[in-house]
């Protein structure tokens, strides 16, 4: 799903790197977006909805949002018809930038509920936002981090919540995450840490992360700043993952200031790639993409968001000859 703004190109570069790595995948294209409104009438038509489910994976590119009160949300919609209940975000450095420490954290975002269930109402004194905290979702988001952190041989894992304020909605949360730590993670360590003094720890002190598990809102904020502790959100790849269906995408958004310009990072967009790959079980092909792109970087070939002169089709260019020749 190529979406909006930069995202056709990035998944162009995505696309064209699986390609490189392997030949058994095949691939079907679906709307969404502004650019979908244009064609067919709608942001989330329902023949895509109906393609992804017929799909072992999906990659999607960006949209641009709509200023419409009335328009839902496409992504919210995949999200929540697929029950795509966990938002993984891996946060590495792929280039040292001065002046910016190392980063290793996945951050493993509940993605059904919190505040993006959009339940607004309205009154003649303002707007409420309805939060929605539940057992279940807690419980398999929890779990799912305890799942990934064993599978992936990681150390710890932090809750991160505001319970000292929203002491019956995080507080769940929390009591949820140390009885499922106790019980099925004791191998791992548990820590707990409040969301704002977090975010500053991304920034200042990373390494002190391993896996951070943590509800829907604080989960978005919280990766785009670890993004920016990696170099910004072209590095930053995301997957949706429910039982059944998954969709990988960057963290970023459509820039549409840039759109058709050649200029946008398709880093986000090719690791993203390599985590559905992951998810397909065909590992020795994601180590070979991020090996590539590693190697792309370390050779000195900077994209134009962090001072280089690569856009899109170059960088792509790079990485896919470091794979064909086999020295990723």
């Amino acid at each position: 799903m190529p979406g909006d703004g930069i995202g056709p190109e990035v998944v162009e570069s995505a696309v064209a790197v699986l390609k490189a790595v392997t030949d058994d995948l095949q691939f079907e294209y679906a709307e969404i977006g502004q650019s979908a409104l244009k064609k067919v009438g709608s942001t989330m038509p329902d023949e895509t909805l109906e393609l992804l489910r017929k799909c072992d994976s999906s990659l999607f590119g960006a949209i641009t949002s709509s200023e419409s009160l009335g328009e839902a949300s496409p992504v919210l919609r995949f999200r929540k018809e697929l029950d795509l209940f966990a938002n993984l975000r891996p946060v590495k450095n792929y280039v040292n930038l001065a002046g910016r420490p190392s980063i290793d954290v996945v951050i493993v975002r509940e993605n059904t509920e919190g505040l993006y269930t959009q339940n607004e109402q309205y009154d003649d004194k303002g707007v409420t936002t309805l939060r929605r905290v539940t057992r279940a979702a807690s419980e398999r988001i929890v779990r799912f981090a305890i799942d990934y952190s064993l599978k992936n041989a990681r150390k710890s894992i932090c809750c991160v919540h505001k319970s000292n304020v929203l002491r019956a909605s995080d507080g769940l949360f929390v009591s949820i995450f140390r009885e499922l730590m106790a019980s099925e993670g004791r191998v791992l360590e548990a820590r707990e840490q409040l969301v704002d003094s977090a975010a500053m720890k991304l920034v200042n002190s990373p390494h002190e992360f391993d896996v951070i598990v943590t509800l829907n809102l604080y989960g978005d904020i919280l990766s785009d700043v670890a993004a920016g502790t990696a170099g910004g959100l072209g590095f930053a790849p995301s997957g949706n993952i429910g039982r059944v269906y998954s969709v990988f995408e960057p963290a970023h958004g459509s820039a549409p200031d840039i759109a058709g310009e050649g200029a946008a990072n398709p880093t986000a967009t090719i690791l993203a790639g390599a985590m559905m790959l992951d998810h397909l079980k065909m590992r020795n092909e994601a180590v070979s993409i991020r090996q590539a792109v590693k190697s792309t970087y370390d050779s000195g070939h900077l994209t134009t968001d962090i001072g280089g002169r690569h856009g899109s089709r170059s960088f792509t260019d790079h990485v896919i000859g470091r794979l064909k020749r086999g020295d990723s």
